[in-house]
């Protein structure tokens, strides 16, 4: 697609053109292959590599050069290829984050196999769920997770060593396929750009959980857009802080950067001391976060700064929900000289949609950012279906290199998502202004309804957080027979608080309109999240109306 600054029907402050009602991206569109049989392994592979070392165990700090991983691949994907694993066939992956899970993704995903993954949190019932809907082949996981793929019958390659449990059927290590010396002789199955690469499963934050279809032209543009995001022509390091299993963790830390020659240091599980050691300790410069843990950051930043040795990092890459004025202000204010970078996107969209990438643009407080390069959006009227112009709410719609094919065999889901054009349905609520930047209000499906009024809990959690004795909290719609929803706050109060509900409630009243107030309060010790930091308000759903009915 051409630059807007060269389609004079295009407004190029907005990027918003009146005769299609349709925003186009301000950024510089990034150049895509146009050879049809390409691979994403192969793509990555194959630009140049400026670094030396590829990936760095955080807790051992044992090493792998780009040499190491593109050799380890070469002979992962000819054991598997000997094993019987072909184009189409499925691969389940179920580990911690780990420097061998981008080799695993990649080796899959070079013999047109696809590469599907879980959370090694999930439950025996979640993880059967997901094997039952993707019918994987093949199951990579570790020995502490091994109990959980008891029941399924799944060959299995360990990640590690150690024993069988039970009926497990255990093929190889991980460690044996990747010395073993590749298969020269072997014949490779044609890889187009257009067959599947990934199944992912979507959080379900609104619904049940659905496989995401992803190809390797998904892919292969997301990398594209990741690295025209971030100037990596001198050597940088990035901390793997967020699961690889997710889209957030799989397009920075898998897939997307090893192809820059940057440095990623993997810590194998969350824990906010480790991460805080490793900045100082392997001079990190890039440090992706979700909102949660930005907030922890700032509500203990003296005692962090007196602790840690920071002085390395410069950005901090931060997904999941836009982040507030306070928080961003506060931020900067007490890490000077680091920089937030925010973006957007959704597992259907490949983790791509829009994204702050300066100092300037991150100032525009309350922004999800610009559309990322070779992106198109619309905001459409969810009542109408009318598509609207600058500065007016409506659905968010998306289109580009990096959308999905549709979830894995659920056509119903996947044509109430996407239209026969392309367009994908984010189910989030927006706005973008007159500058081109997108506003999130809300999820769609969350939107409060009370007594036909439309009320938005983002808008209510932003209030709440204001208040000096409330660390965190959650909005949620509780059903009521006479008003159909009403708001209800699950609140995490600070330490040594006694903050009561009938105070929650006044300070909330005191500050907007009478259908907004928040009519119903619990106090919680923390707010259910997935792991790109969105809250699971269905749970609290569950919770609430539970509670209701003893």
């Amino acid at each position: 697609m051409a630059h807007i600054s060269n389609m004079p029907e295009i407004d190029t402050k907005s990027g918003y053109c009146k005769s299609n009602c349709t925003f186009y991206s301000k950024r510089k569109p990034v150049p895509l292959p146009s050879n049809e049989t390409l691979d994403v392994t192969t793509f990555i592979s194959a630009r140049a590599h400026h670094g030396t070392v590829a990936y760095i165990d955080a807790s051992t700090g044992f090493r792998l050069t780009f040499s190491d991983v593109w050799k380890a691949v070469e002979s992962l994907s000819s054991s598997l290829s000997d094993y019987g694993v072909r184009k189409g066939d499925v691969v389940l992956l179920l580990s911690p984050n780990s420097i061998y899970f981008p080799i695993i993704c990649l080796s899959v995903m070079s013999l047109g196999a696809v590469i599907t993954t879980t959370n090694p949190l999930n439950t025996n019932r979640e993880i059967n769920k997901q094997i039952a809907d993707s019918k994987p082949m093949l199951a990579f996981t570790v020995p502490e997770l091994l109990p959980k793929l008891g029941d399924s019958d799944l060959p299995i390659v360990l990640i590690g060593s150690g024993d069988g449990i039970g009926n497990v059927k255990l093929v190889s290590t991980l460690a044996e396929m990747m010395a073993s010396e590749p298969n020269r002789t072997r014949v490779k199955e044609r890889v187009t750009q257009d067959d599947t690469a990934t199944l992912l499963y979507s959080s379900g934050t609104t619904g049940a959980s659905k496989g995401v279809v992803s190809s390797h032209r998904n892919l292969i543009a997301m990398v594209q857009t990741v690295l025209g995001r971030f100037d990596l022509n001198g050597l940088q390091t990035f901390l793997c802080t967020v699961p690889m299993f997710h889209i957030y963790g799989l397009v920075a830390f898998a897939t997307g950067l090893i192809a820059s020659g940057a440095t990623i240091v993997v810590l194998s599980k969350f824990e906010i001391h480790e991460m805080l050691s490793a900045i100082g300790k392997y001079k990190v410069s890039y440090l992706p976060l979700v909102p949660p843990i930005l907030v922890a950051l700032v509500n203990n930043a003296e005692k962090i700064k007196e602790k840690y040795d920071l002085r390395s990092l410069k950005w901090v890459l931060c997904g999941g929900a836009p982040l507030s004025k306070e928080l961003t202000e506060g931020f900067m204010e007490k890490y000077g000289g680091v920089t937030i970078m925010q973006g957007y996107g959704l597992t259907e969209s490949t983790g791509i949609g829009a994204s702050t990438d300066t100092v300037e643009e991150s100032r525009r407080y309350g922004t999800a950012g610009m559309l990322s390069s070779n992106m198109e959006a619309k905001i459409v009227d969810p009542v109408t279906g009318n598509a609207l112009p600058v500065n007016r709410t409506g659905e968010l719609w998306l289109k580009g290199p990096t959308v999905m094919k549709g979830y894995f065999s659920n056509a119903e889901a996947t044509a109430s998502t996407l239209d026969s054009t392309g367009w994908l349905r984010t189910g989030d609520l927006c706005y973008i202004d007159e500058d081109g930047f997108i506003f999130v209000v809300d999820r769609l499906k969350e939107l409060i309804k009370y007594k036909g009024y439309q009320v938005p809990p983002a808008e209510l959690e932003a209030l709440l957080l204001t208040h000096p004795e409330i660390d965190d909290c959650a909005v949620i719609p509780f059903p009521d027979k006479n008003v159909g929803q009403f708001p209800m706050a699950y609140v995490v109060r600070k330490s040594g608080s006694n903050l009561s509900d009938k105070q929650v409630m006044d300070f909330v009243s005191g500050q907007v309109a009478p259908y907004k107030r928040v009519r119903r309060v619990a106090f919680i010790g923390s707010v259910p999240k997935n792991p790109s930091g969105k809250i699971l308000r269905k749970d609290l759903i569950q919770l609430a109306t539970s509670e209701s009915k003893m």
